[in-house]
């Protein structure tokens, strides 16, 4: 449990009158709060509350409004980019990664930056240095291998990593622990206690309110752009800053589940991967079930539904879809056949934001509509109208996806997978980055996908989430299948017992 931390002292960085227009609306408004040395400051809010905005405006993306004023160690503090916030010792770690592929973890880490010596780039210490980060973070991987092909999970580490080597005296997290799973977490918030001691501060953002209690010294919370709350403890009922959230009482609640039929509809038999790599992975999924996939980050949860969904190599071992053997050399394949995958990494994998949301939504879907090898305007306009009334998305066919919130646009990938009526359906973290308002609804379209009839599969690193959708779970670890659980089985206890064995 964290301290409540002593206000006499002087602020690190004091906000007065923040506020932000676009257009002439205004986003954000009279955000009023100081941060003190070695303090974590929880920044709560639904998507579109205006977290995002004011992180920017401290970090040097985005000017405030006039009127309004920020002072750093005692001094106006104004940046006018990234570069020069980070020069004054604010940082900002993005939900969004934002590393380079192509480079090593080193080089992504000191990208910019790179320590120089006798007119060369010093790689030694670099990779030494940056080795040193990652093992403080329990991100067992070389420093000198590539950023191509790591997790999700592993590049956030990567990110925080990277943050540790800058020397910020402020850092503003943003959905850190997202990607990850409890161990990891754990490991993050030794050194964001490490780093308090040293006197750096925090700002924390998540929409993991269990973990408020836990990480914060206090609690800031937004709604609709304005100063909600600033609770002076972390030490704050959860359905109280839910309300304070959303303005309204929510709950977190699982829809009820229907009994799964008795047909099979996928059989996996040991399947095995030596490119992610997976090892003799044999379960069954039914008509109308969920069946859930748990295990800490690393575990091959992601690399299995990969592999299901044609999105891996050297593949062995076999698929039983309705009956009928199949083998998937590309995501094609699968889609064709049935089997649709909503990936872990929505913003990369998932649409293309500069695009519409009726373009995102015919991708992957041009078989459906086109007639002669063209698909009409007005034809794409009723499908995607169409898609959009049954899923509630919140936004127009032509409105550019990047302007939705993350609930919405997760919505949207639904909606483009389920105009196939596939017979298997695949979600990878389907509400990582989504406020918790916006999670019941993503909730009740699982349990309606299962109730078609479909055959759903739920990736998830939030525990609470696998077990309260799930008819069954199966647990992984090091990409070996430690056991499956029936829902009464599968308590906490019994799935990190099988996690961490």
């Amino acid at each position: 449990m964290s301290a409540v931390m002593p206000l006499e002292q002087p602020a690190a960085l004091s906000l007065r009158n923040i506020g932000k227009k676009y257009a002439g609306i205004e986003v954000l408004s009279g955000v009023d709060v100081d941060i003190q040395p070695g303090e974590v400051l929880a920044l709560l809010g639904e998507n579109g509350a205006g977290k995002s905005t004011l992180s920017s405006i401290i970090a040097g993306l985005v000017p405030p409004e006039t009127g309004g004023r920020m002072t750093w160690l005692g001094r106006d503090y104004a940046p006018d980019s990234p570069g020069a916030a980070l020069a004054a010792g604010i940082g900002l770690i993005h939900q969004e990664i934002r590393l380079l592929p192509e480079l090593t973890i080193a080089e992504n880490m000191f990208v910019g930056r790179l320590p120089m010596r006798g007119g060369r780039i010093d790689r030694a210490f670099m990779e030494t240095e940056a080795q040193r980060q990652l093992d403080r973070l329990g991100l067992k991987v070389p420093a000198t291998r590539t950023v191509a092909g790591l997790s999700v999970a592993a590049q956030q580490l990567v990110e925080i990593a990277k943050a540790l080597t800058l020397k910020a005296r402020l850092l503003i997290l943003d959905e850190p622990t997202a990607a990850l799973g409890g161990e990891e977490t754990e490991l993050l918030f030794a050194q964001v206690e490490r780093l308090k001691a040293e006197g750096v501060s925090f700002i924390y953002i998540s929409h993991r309110l269990e973990e408020i209690a836990r990480i914060a010294d206090r609690v800031l919370v937004l709604r609709d752009g304005r100063q909600i709350a600033l609770h002076a403890t972390a030490q704050v009922p959860v359905r109280q800053l839910v309300e304070e959230m959303v303005g309204r009482s929510v709950e977190r609640i699982f829809p009820a589940m229907a009994a799964p039929a008795a047909r099979e509809v996928l059989r996996v038999k040991d399947l095995s991967c030596r490119e992610m790599p997976l090892k003799h992975i044999d379960f069954s999924v039914r008509a109308g079930e969920v069946f859930g996939v748990a295990g800490v980050v690393g575990a091959g949860r992601t690399e299995l539904v990969r592999a299901i969904a044609g999105a891996a190599e050297q593949v062995t071992g076999t698929l039983v879809l309705e009956g009928r053997t199949c083998r998937f050399a590309s995501p094609c394949e699968a889609i064709q056949a049935g089997i649709v995958l909503v990936p872990e990494d929505r913003k990369q994998q998932g649409v293309v934001v500069d695009h519409a949301i009726e373009e995102n939504l015919i991708y992957g879907n041009t078989d459906l509509l086109a007639a002669g090898g063209w698909v009409s305007p007005g034809g794409l306009r009723a499908f995607a109208r169409k898609a959009v009334a049954r899923l509630g998305v919140k936004g127009q066919p032509e409105q550019a996806i990047a302007a939705l919130s993350g609930g919405n646009q997760q919505k949207v990938i639904i909606a483009k997978w389920l105009a196939r009526n596939p017979k298997v359906f695949i979600l990878d973290e389907p509400t990582r980055g989504i406020d918790v308002g916006a999670r019941a609804a993503i909730y009740q379209v699982i349990a309606e996908l299962a109730a078609t009839g479909m055959a759903v599969i739920v990736v998830s690193s939030d525990l609470d989430e696998v077990l309260g959708l799930s008819h069954r779970v199966m647990v992984m670890s090091r990409g070996q299948q430690m056991g499956i659980l029936e829902r009464e089985q599968a308590t906490p206890v019994a799935v990190m017992e099988l996690a961490t064995a």
